[in-house]
């Protein structure tokens, strides 16, 4: 999720497990800081677009070491503190902040590797968009009416937004399974019902879904809103470049991307150069995170050693936006402007 949402559930989960046993200040900047924590590996460069992008959210975001790192965190604000009766307490409440934040993070479509250094496995539910305000402002409501407020039972506040915030979690992973079985009911005629098939929702809310079905030579897009008249999904189809995966498939950056995305990518080629998408953030033909490979040589063949960078543009706001408004109340079923 983004750094707001996760300094605000680390400021209310450190909030709620300290209770009045620290004053509610401390207990909210402590889980503040936790709850950013784990993002601050974006500041490493590994000296490649696409590993910067496979690395992020790898062993800082494992269960294994954020839970030895705990007591570290614990040790450091109950010295400071200089309250030792605490420490327990202060565990808990950092390790609860810690793996809230991989959770959310598992939410999303990206892919965080939760059980390094076992399985580098890139798990990603993909049942909230990466930022969501129906999440987010819950938590933030009760966190700052709880701090502002002098009563005995201030507390209550951040527990009740805790608790609309969860009921949001579970909200779009009932929706995420609606939409997928209404997407494979929905399937072209051609396509194998047990196609790999991604469902996620769109930008900042839950009602509207884009789906992506992959196969060998071709990917299809769909869109379905939960206030659509029919529970049906529209699809276009769209070449994935298979030959360029064929000529490509022991490139490092092609094997690395197909591993983090679960084959979710395409390849084309632009001026000459082999370019590689990661289909699952975006839709066609604007994509976040597409990666230039380089040209190949007069073998037919790319250079394994030369650098990916990323090539990859946000929608034009202009005119998706207006679409997206009509899209989420089921008003057209076109797909998005070009």
């Amino acid at each position: 999720m983004d750094s707001i949402t996760q300094i605000t559930l680390g400021s209310a989960i450190g909030v709620a497990v300290m209770g009045r046993r620290v004053p509610v200040w401390k207990a909210a900047l402590w889980g503040a800081a936790a709850g950013t924590t784990p993002d601050l590996d974006v500041v490493v460069d590994f000296g490649d677009d696409i590993l910067n992008m496979t690395r992020h959210r790898a062993e800082t975001h494992a269960v294994a070491y954020l839970t030895l790192v705990s007591p570290l965190f614990a040790g450091l604000a109950t010295w400071l503190g200089r309250d030792r009766g605490v420490f327990k307490r202060w565990l808990l409440g950092f390790w609860l902040v810690f793996m809230t934040h991989i959770f959310v993070d598992y939410l999303t479509v990206y892919g965080t590797q939760l059980l390094q250094p076992f399985s580098d496995y890139p798990f990603g539910r993909g049942s909230i968009f990466i930022i969501d305000p129906l999440y987010t402002l819950p938590l933030l409501i009760g966190l700052l009416a709880c701090l502002i407020s002098r009563s005995t039972n201030r507390w209550r506040w951040n527990t009740l937004g805790l608790a609309l915030s969860t009921l949001y979690l579970a909200w779009g992973l009932g929706v995420q399974q609606h939409v997928q079985a209404v997407a494979r009911q929905s399937l072209p005629p051609s396509v194998p019902v047990d196609v790999p098939l991604l469902a996620s929702p769109s930008a900042l809310n839950s009602i509207l879904w884009r789906i992506i079905v992959v196969e060998p030579d071709r990917y299809h897009e769909g869109w379905y809103s939960l206030l659509d008249a029919e529970p049906v999904v529209n699809w276009t189809s769209h070449e994935r470049g298979a030959d360029l995966f064929e000529a490509h498939a022991n490139h490092p950056g092609v094997k690395d991307l197909s591993w983090f995305s679960h084959g979710f990518i395409k390849m084309h080629e632009h001026n000459g150069d082999v370019l590689i998408t990661d289909l699952r953030m975006g839709f066609e033909p604007s994509y976040f995170f597409t990666f230039n490979l380089g040209k190949p040589g007069s073998d037919g063949v790319l250079d394994p050693e030369r650098v990916a960078t990323k090539e990859g543009q946000r929608p034009d706001l202009g005119r998706s936006l207006p679409w997206l408004i009509e899209r989420i109340q089921g008003k057209t079923a076109e797909p998005p402007p070009q």
